[in-house]
């Protein structure tokens, strides 16, 4: 038991790890984020507080928002370790989670991680710790005093003109210690992310489709159980 326990935990984590950098993709193009008077990165530039405001009005309009990924994990030599495909699904402190085989479904109150290859799920009271990055912090102004920023240049993507906005983190013991986010200049929706680990890797996120106001059922945030014959469910709580 003790050791299927730890098998489920650490596929859990896995997916944890590439989950995040993907909320701090939405999380740092919705929030209105507030200029800092430090003089380390310099002040935040006023030019890119505009655009993020910009984005988090708009963002913060949606009932809910649904975003298709594609993750790409990169070490310093630019040599591209993993490539992977995902979904996500938000409405207010509910979200689903699709990448890696693996499905999060979170009501707000339960959390279940459904392992597609081992046939098993685990339930966990969902109690996502005070300032830690969780979907729900989508909604609010999470962020709003954790970084510096600037406006790097302006740019194009995939032959859109895009922003290049520079964040770094004021917390300097964070797992990283930049972040490069593009976001559209015409609609204002973030079409990339690059976060910088500390440990050498990268992480970037490109959003391939995005859907606001997506159809989002209560059932689409619940594990059912009738829905998935043979799935062992492990309940932790």
């Amino acid at each position: 038991m003790k050791l299927r326990e730890t098998l489920i935990k650490h596929s859990i984590n896995m997916v944890k790890r590439c989950l995040v950098p993907f909320l701090f993709l939405l999380l740092t193009a919705v929030q209105s984020v507030y200029a800092q008077k430090m003089t380390s990165f310099g002040q935040s530039g006023s030019d890119a507080k505009a655009i993020l405001d910009a984005a988090s009005k708009k963002f913060k309009s949606y009932k809910s928002a649904k975003a298709d990924f594609l993750l790409k994990v990169s070490n310093t030599s630019n040599k591209v370790l993993d490539t992977k495909k995902g979904s996500i699904l938000l409405k207010g402190n509910q979200f689903n989670v699709q990448l890696a085989g693996q499905e999060i479904f979170c009501n707000g109150k339960t959390i279940w991680t459904y392992n597609k290859d081992t046939k098993e799920v685990q339930v966990n009271n969902y109690q996502p710790k005070p300032g830690s990055i969780s979907p729900e912090s989508l909604f609010n102004d999470f962020y709003d005093k954790d970084f510096l920023y600037r406006l790097r240049a302006t740019s194009k993507f995939h032959n859109r003109p895009v922003d290049v906005i520079e964040m770094t983190p004021l917390d300097k013991s964070k797992p990283y210690f930049k972040v490069i986010i593009l976001i559209d200049k015409q609609n204002k929706n973030v079409v990339s992310t690059e976060i910088y680990e500390k440990g050498g890797n990268r992480y970037i996120y490109e959003v391939e489709k995005f859907m606001p106001n997506a159809p989002a059922a209560e059932a689409d945030f619940a594990f059912n159980k009738a829905n998935y014959p043979g799935v062992e469910v492990v309940d932790l709580r």
